[in-house]
């Protein structure tokens, strides 16, 4: 890869990571308000998620790390 594309993955890659972080904090607010329902299977479920999209905005800061050295 060249330095341009290089460059636009990575801004690319930030973008989504981004995405990430707010959708994450997104479904745990939602979580949350289910947590001490009866409804606290959906809470477990939505908290399985938000550990997913933690691993994958983890994955995301591996790949930029390591485009940037």
């Amino acid at each position: 890869m060249n330095q341009a594309n290089d460059a636009s993955d990575r801004a690319e890659l930030s973008t989504l990571r981004s995405q990430l972080e707010e959708l994450t904090a997104r479904v745990t607010r939602v979580a949350e308000r289910y947590g001490t329902t009866p409804d606290s299977a959906v809470a477990a479920d939505l908290f399985t998620a938000e550990r997913a999209l933690t691993s994958a905005r983890r994955s995301l800061d591996k790949v930029l790390a390591t485009l940037r050295s």
